[in-house]
């Protein structure tokens, strides 16, 4: 499946694809060697059932190595908390302390998140916020933000949503404020996504199926939204429950792909995304537990960063 579909087609190529279905992690070989991706990292995020925040930082190398981070405790109400979308952090002046902020859902309801831990490795009580932006997400299966490279902190933030029903909306926020809302249905066959290419006229995602496709959707920065969808893998991949993907190289991207059923991780190098021709390889199980059910991408100044160019 490659090219623009309508949404007819990507309804009836991912209803043909349920029938490969296959048990274990993806089936992608173990790369021999590991030289071009070592030394990419990517740091992993989750809310824990007990409403706390975790991070650790992954390597990759042969075998995956992995460093946790620091815990911030009862950021969320203890087991609300469903969905996050990528959390930033970032120096806040003329505040001595580092601000951490994004996007919740707990429950039905949608909202803002903000926190500054201070030098001292705390979190100040006073500006620990979680604010309601809307609600009505009790439907929302994935969500997640795109951040431009621009130092205006006016410039648009690109927020997306997968509803239960396979409808994907993009919204313009800017300033705390969403508009412009772009949908496009027939992904109901969707598991999860993970971004993994911003660009001036579109954002990327990697997206598996449950029944085991990989799929990479192009989402043009336009109205009206018109994905572009291209198989990449056509079975194996239906085991993963979330994607978390950074940048590797000036092309690649490391990707994170964890199985809740048995708490596990396996990282992968993908080369520059380019349909079934795509090249990824294995770099073996995580040595970590993945226990937590919300997991996100951390990202250190995503304003500032490199952007995404997996695709």
């Amino acid at each position: 499946m490659s090219g623009r579909l309508s949404t007819a087609g990507r309804l009836a190529a991912a209803a043909a694809l349920m029938t490969g279905m296959l048990a274990g992690p993806p089936g992608e070989a173990l790369a021999a060697d590991t030289a071009a991706t070592a030394g990419c990292t990517m740091t992993s995020g989750s809310v824990t059932a007990g409403g706390d925040h975790t991070a650790r930082v992954i390597t990759a190398g042969s075998p995956p190595t992995v460093q946790e981070k620091s815990r911030y405790a009862d950021i969320y109400p203890a087991g609300q908390p469903r969905l996050s979308s990528l959390i930033g952090n970032e120096l806040v002046l003329p505040s001595p302390g580092r601000g951490y902020y994004g996007n919740v859902v707990i429950g039905s309801g949608l909202y803002s998140s903000f926190y500054i831990v201070t030098e001292a490795g705390e979190i100040d009580p006073m500006q620990h916020l979680n604010s309601r932006i809307g609600g009505g997400w009790s439907d929302v299966t994935f969500l997640d933000a795109s951040y431009p490279k621009s130092a205006d902190p006016w410039a648009v933030v690109h927020q997306y949503a997968l509803h239960s029903n396979g409808t994907l909306t993009r919204w313009d926020a800017k300033g705390g404020f969403w508009g412009n809302p772009q949908s496009a249905g027939g992904f109901s066959a969707v598991k999860t996504m993970a971004l993994i290419s911003q660009t001036a006229t579109y954002d990327t995602f990697l997206a598996n199926t449950r029944g085991g496709a990989l799929y990479t959707i192009r989402l043009p920065l336009t109205a009206p939204m018109k994905p572009i969808v291209k198989q990449v893998r056509a079975k194996t991949w239906q085991g993963f429950d979330a994607l978390v993907a950074e940048k590797c190289g000036q092309y690649g991207t490391l990707l994170l792909g964890i199985d809740k059923d048995t708490q596990s991780g396996y990282l992968y190098a993908v080369g520059h995304a380019n349909g079934p021709a795509t090249v990824i390889q294995g770099l073996g199980k995580v040595p970590a537990t993945f226990a937590d059910s919300v997991n996100f991408r951390h990202v250190t100044n995503p304003r500032s960063g490199p952007l995404l160019f997996g695709e």
